[in-house]
């Protein structure tokens, strides 16, 4: 079975190509390729591409719990920057199709920095989705730790709760992100973003992912929580989204479409051997 391992800020998949083995992935197997101490590490599978009727490629992407996710920001960029290194595109822009749905990419600077239109934002709770009434998911209320907490919810293809803090860390998005991911009111858990707004044009998030937990950087949340900044007036339509891992560039249109841009670096290719199933 052959991968391919990148990094998107400190975010790190493996790229799997159904063409290189036979055998479709199980949860176990997906489990411990991305286990950090029994497999390769990663936060997450990018398996493509896969045909697809509607676009140029597709991608279905797995997390590191075995569960599947329906985009990706970062893994989008990991996957054209493979698409760019085994000469299947060039510097023109091609589809993607995700479960999350379909969206444009560019290479540009030889692999190194890649641009992706994500589609639009929509805070409608029909579509995150978020539990009650069908509205527009903005500052409400949840209580957290016993404290009450502001939040407002978005989707950009996959559930995003962000929430907007005068301090934020790592601690906080450790103790508070997987009681929020797997409250009652997100039926498909969700994604949380815990952001501080420095000035019109620059905000701050840590990062808790549904199924891989705290993580240094994410393309999707970036969009999300640009778009909710957006939503609430406090940003203006170019935002720098900065993480523990580095920094994405985010454009918010008027109707709330996202394009983001972010580097991307080549970590390794080879072999995994089919030992570390074993003894599962």
């Amino acid at each position: 079975m052959k991968f391919y391992k990148y990094q998107a800020l400190g975010n790190d998949y493996i790229v799997l190509n159904p063409d290189d083995f036979t055998v479709e992935l199980t949860k176990e197997q997906i489990r411990r390729i991305c286990h950090r101490n029994y497999g390769l590490g990663s936060d997450g599978i990018l398996y493509g591409p896969i045909v697809a009727k509607d676009a140029d490629f597709a991608l279905r992407i797995f997390n590191p719990d075995g569960s599947k996710a329906e985009k990706s920001g970062n893994g989008l960029r990991i996957f054209s920057r493979y698409l760019w290194d085994t000469s299947k595109v060039g510097t023109k822009p091609f589809t993607i199709s995700t479960p999350g749905g379909k969206v444009k990419a560019q290479v540009k600077q030889s692999g190194q920095i890649i641009t992706v239109e994500m589609g639009r934002a929509s805070f409608d709770s029909t579509k995150i989705p978020v539990t009650g009434p069908p509205r527009e998911v903005i500052n409400e209320e949840m209580e957290i730790d016993g404290q009450l907490i502001k939040f407002s919810a978005v989707t950009i293809g996959n559930p995003h709760c962000v929430i907007l803090k005068d301090k934020i860390s790592e601690a906080l998005a450790r103790k508070s992100g997987p009681k929020i991911e797997t409250d009652s009111r997100f039926p498909n858990r969700t994604n949380v973003q815990f952001m501080i707004v420095s000035d019109r044009a620059n905000i701050r998030i840590e990062i808790w992912e549904r199924g891989a937990g705290y993580t240094l950087s994410s393309g999707s949340s970036s969009c999300a929580a640009a778009a909710v900044a957006r939503r609430l007036g406090i940003c203006d339509s170019q935002i720098k989204v900065h993480m523990p891992g580095g920094q994405i560039d985010i454009t918010v249109s008027d109707d709330y479409s996202i394009i983001m841009t972010g580097s991307v670096t080549k970590i390794a290719e080879g072999t995994v051997s089919e030992e570390i199933f074993s003894r599962m």
